[in-house]
């Protein structure tokens, strides 16, 4: 389901997923993953489409982004169940999730796995069905076009890294081959995506670190001048949209950080 927030972080808006195993709606209970923004017209479309009131066993968020969780309380109260995150802040009940757990619903199983990085809230989802392709909800870890921000100070490359590599992984052993994002159209081939997105990211710290020698900075970063990551952007992302260019500058923060070490 696809909420009326598109723009240029959004893409063409949110994606909503509603899950439910096979069966008759009336009998098998869904999951929602990311309610969106607080939409009164796509909430109700997400509750029909999800069975109505009694027939949502809970709410999933991939991260506390209000393009993403803004509705998910009121869409709770609109079919009457919980919500569940990692930071408790954005929970509805006492339910929360951790890397490694499962919730299992009416026949649907899925995998969750903390891939921290983009935020350090950040969880995919991996899909447990009897089908041809397996399906990872990635939230913002993984869009469907372009690649994602990492939002200094809550985001880490470092950890996001480590993140991508996980959900490579996953995509290698064929425990996923497709991806389904928080914004974007569905990717179809889950580890070429994978290798593009780390591809992309080694390629980035590259010209960051040329950026670097070209403005001769000093080596000790208690002396780099303040408007250094806007200097970085200009050079490194010269080819981008300069309505794109604040989002950049929190990612070559977060860039500077990991070269820090």
């Amino acid at each position: 389901m696809l909420a009326d927030n598109a723009g240029p972080m959004t893409l063409d808006g949110t994606n909503t997923w509603v899950l439910r195993a096979p069966g008759p709606v009336d009998a098998v209970r869904s999951v929602v993953v990311d309610p969106g923004p607080s939409s009164e017209a796509h909430l109700a479309a997400v509750a029909e489409a999800a069975g109505g009131p009694g027939h949502v066993a809970t709410v999933l968020l991939t991260h506390h982004h209000l393009d993403h969780s803004e509705g998910a309380r009121r869409f709770a109260e609109l079919v009457g169940c919980g919500v569940r995150a990692l930071d408790p802040a954005y929970r509805l009940g006492t339910e929360g999730l951790h890397d490694g757990d499962v919730v299992a619903v009416d026949g649907l199983e899925l995998a969750v796995v903390g891939t921290p990085g983009h935020t350090a809230d950040s969880l995919s989802f991996v899909v447990r069905a009897d089908a041809p392709d397996r399906a990872v909800l990635t939230g913002d870890t993984v869009l469907g076009r372009g690649t994602t921000v990492v939002a200094h100070p809550d985001g880490k490359l470092g950890a996001y890294l480590d993140s991508l590599d996980r959900l490579h992984a996953l995509a290698e052993a064929h425990e996923v081959d497709v991806v389904w994002p928080g914004h974007g159209p569905v990717l179809g081939d889950a580890l070429a995506v994978l290798d593009h997105y780390l591809a992309h990211r080694r390629q980035r710290l590259e010209q960051v670190r040329e950026a670097l020698r070209t403005l001769d900075v000093p080596a000790d970063p208690a002396h780099h001048p303040e408007d250094l990551p806007r200097a970085v952007v200009e050079l490194v992302y010269a080819d981008v949209d300069p309505v794109l260019w604040g989002a950049a500058e929190l990612s070559v923060r977060a860039q500077l950080d990991y070269l820090r070490g």
